[in-house]
């Protein structure tokens, strides 16, 4: 129904809600990716999956956990690198199989993702199988999938953590091959690439971005708060080299919650739900620091998505920075940097990208209707999957369809400058 309907009275005939081009999913790279496309002799060293038991998990900020063997506990693959244990596979991060018993979508059981360890034959082959992925998609409206990673963390942190870094920059090389040539390229356009850096050297990350956009890609994942990560602020100057190549190729930087290491401030002894509501708060401390830059002047098409952060708050941010701008000039002197409103710089080239905000969308007049994204957020306990598009479809009752199309699809395809419709 669109709005007019809503006030009249009058029904909508049937419509088809635009298929849906999600700006956040998750991929669970298979276990052979570091072993195929690493050079040969870097693979010794390079990522690999190793099954063992395990005991019950601690979850550290930063998504980080504390894993122990024991040889009473769950079988679970776990992913190795420079002969460290990185991470382990865990129930509430890939569906397992369990959650839809024999098979029956109708049935999914979001109890059963549960923080303890998985195998990759315990997982829903859509977590890391290409094509078990794209039937996945099929059948949840979504023809459109732009995917973070899961072992390498939101902006490939494991990599830039590496005692080698030679070895890291071939690693975040071979998982970009991996993701544009084997998981991507033979999709029929369902998996869009989100490509990694290396984050210890910009003119190599630069560089990176460079290669990667002329495979084609669009994206690739930053850290929403670098200074967090050890890495130079966005305000030094020293990213300037890679911001350039992504504002000359339409590269997004794509900041996922995480993507810092860090969770938002709370009670240091606060339960977990603590963490998971104030989720937003780095996303909107990033997008302070954007605002008052300049570097969206300097880098007049530069655009920025802010993954899981969702967009209900995003008016709020908006406000206050505006009035800041004005208020306090007097001694903040932020009119010499930004002659403009920072809001202004907001509309049209900032993306908030959400999986369930309906306060967000009640506040299109200000969050932006060309400026919001939808996500399924597959395999993740967040996830809509498998009935993202029912799920749209009350979500978006009472928006005009011109303005569903933008939310579901349009945006999307905007700002990952994609050719199709």
């Amino acid at each position: 129904m669109t709005a007019q309907q809503a006030v009249t009275g009058q029904q909508a005939g049937p419509k088809e809600l635009p298929k849906i081009i999600s700006v956040d999913d998750h991929v669970v790279e298979p276990p052979h990716v570091w072993q195929t496309w690493l050079p040969r002799k870097y693979r010794e060293k390079g990522p690999r999956v190793e099954r063992k038991r395990w005991g019950p998990f601690v979850h550290k900020p930063g998504a980080r956990y504390v894993n122990t063997e024991d040889p009473e506990g769950q079988w679970g693959d776990a992913w190795y690198f420079e002969d460290r244990l990185i991470y382990v596979h865990k129930r509430f991060v890939a569906i397992p199989l369990e959650a839809t018993p024999d098979g029956d979508l109708t049935r999914f059981d979001r109890t059963k993702m549960v923080m303890e360890a998985v195998t990759y034959d315990e997982m829903r082959p859509g977590c890391y199988d290409r094509d078990a992925r794209v039937a996945d998609f099929e059948l949840n409206w979504v023809d459109g999938s732009l995917p973070f990673p899961t072992f390498p963390r939101f902006c490939g942190q494991t990599f830039y953590e590496a005692d080698d870094k030679e070895l890291g920059l071939a690693c975040v090389k071979a998982y970009n091959d991996w993701m544009i040539e084997e998981w991507c390229e033979p999709s029929g356009g369902i998996n869009i690439p989100l490509c990694l850096i290396p984050l210890w050297d910009v003119q190599l990350a630069a560089a990176e971005v460079q290669r990667v956009a002329d495979k084609g890609c669009r994206a690739i994942c930053f850290s929403e708060l670098p200074h967090h990560l050890k890495l130079p602020t966005i305000h030094s100057g020293a990213w300037d080299p890679m911001f350039q190549v992504c504002n000359d190729n339409g590269v997004t930087l794509c900041m996922h919650i995480g993507s810092s290491s860090t969770n938002p401030a709370a009670s240091p002894d606060a339960p977990g739900g603590v963490g998971g509501t104030l989720a937003f708060n780095n996303s909107m401390a990033s997008l302070a620091d954007w605002l008052f830059s300049g570097k969206l002047i300097q880098f007049p098409k530069l655009k920025l998505a802010y993954s899981e952060g969702q967009i209900g708050w995003i008016p709020y941010a908006l406000e206050r920075a505006d009035q800041v701008w004005e208020h306090h000039d007097s001694w903040q002197h932020s009119k010499e940097r930004i002659p403009e409103p920072p809001s202004t710089y907001y509309y049209g080239r900032i993306f908030g990208c959400f999986t369930a905000d309906r306060h967000g969308l009640r506040s299109l007049d200000e969050v932006g209707e060309d400026n919001i994204c939808f996500e399924t957020d597959y395999p993740h306990t967040d996830t809509t999957w498998p009935t993202s598009k029912q799920y749209a479809e009350k979500m978006l009752e009472g928006l005009p369809d011109e303005v569903a199309y933008k939310v579901l699809r349009g945006n999307a395809i905007r700002m990952l400058e994609l050719d199709r419709v």
